[in-house]
């Protein structure tokens, strides 16, 4: 059975400008190096749809929507410091959205058991009414919740990502059927505390300077046992490579093949609690070589069990 890559050209057209981190060629530098690798052509490539207004209600207010989908009529607005839309953002954000939505639903029909979206604008910041830290739509967000919507009654989100993913942890603080699995570096973008009142945050903070011995020891110890407590019947997982040795923005100092043992460590607990099924989408990572290395070593070990 295929691993699945979607992906849409609206995605490059989300244009933030010259300098801005978050830009269409983090998306180019993936794919070149899916290319030269021969990872793409072992991979179902699929054109992501556009998400429906329904399945983006489900997680945040029509105030939000309507906010991210109005027409930009040159150049660019800002939403926040960090936060900019284009004439291309509105489609990107759909599509991004979109493919998140369509993996979801070739993982419950049994056509795919790992699914890859390289899709930007990013969404883990993405808040129930807040568009924030480059994310417009919460991705992973809306994929967990139509997964629910679909019949799951379980479903994890793991998210390595350097920056917490407080937009995701906002959707769903109060819900029992998500828990979110989290390690970042503490006191990073956006200086997340913790959350006493929230149901499923199971957080491992990254002091600064961290490396690969203790992310695993996080990984294993922290989010092993709660996993195998809840039991998901499908992993989500928000996949960000800022936590690259090589990224500008963060701390951390992983490589690599950090990232290759995560995707084995995943596909061994999607077997155990999820029928196999994983979902990755695209988050942060701002080195582009550091970028696409990373995304090429995450993907490997699916790509070549799904042979």
């Amino acid at each position: 059975m295929q691993a699945a890559y979607l992906t849409h050209r609206a995605c490059l057209d989300h244009d933030t400008g010259t300098v801005h981190p978050e830009s269409p060629q983090r998306l180019h530098a993936i794919n070149d190096r899916l290319m030269a690798s021969g990872l793409e052509a072992l991979m179902w490539q699929i054109e992501a749809p556009a998400a429906s207004r329904e399945a983006l209600l489900r997680v945040h207010d029509a105030a939000l929507i309507d906010r991210v989908l109005a027409p930009v009529a040159q150049g660019r607005d800002w939403l926040d410091a960090d936060t900019v839309v284009s004439t291309g953002s509105a489609a990107a954000a759909l599509h991004a959205a979109g493919a998140c939505v369509h993996a979801v639903d070739l993982l419950l029909q049994k056509r795919a058991e790992f699914a890859f979206c390289a899709v930007r604008p990013p969404g883990h910041h993405a808040e129930r009414a807040h568009p924030m830290g480059f994310c417009l739509f919460n991705n992973i967000a809306v994929a967990a919740a139509h997964a629910l919507a679909s019949g799951l009654e379980r479903v994890a989100i793991i998210d390595f990502d350097v920056h917490y993913g407080n937009g995701t942890a906002d959707i769903f603080r109060a819900d029992p059927r998500v828990m979110m699995c989290s390690t970042y570096q503490e006191a990073l973008y956006p200086n997340w505390a913790g959350d006493p009142e929230a149901r499923g945050l199971i957080d491992a903070p990254l002091r600064s300077g961290a490396g690969s011995g203790d992310y695993r020891t996080a990984v294993e110890t922290v989010w092993g046992p709660a996993l195998e407590r809840f039991q998901p019947q499908m992993l989500l997982v928000s996949a960000g490579f800022d936590a690259h040795a090589g990224d500008p923005l963060a701390d951390v100092r992983l490589h690599e093949d950090d990232y290759r043992w995560t995707a084995a460590w995943l596909r061994e607990r999607a077997a155990e609690h999820a029928q196999r099924r994983v979902l990755a989408s695209l988050e942060g990572g701002y080195d582009l070589h550091s970028l696409a290395l990373s995304t090429e070593a995450f993907l490997r070990p699916f790509v070549e069990a799904s042979g």
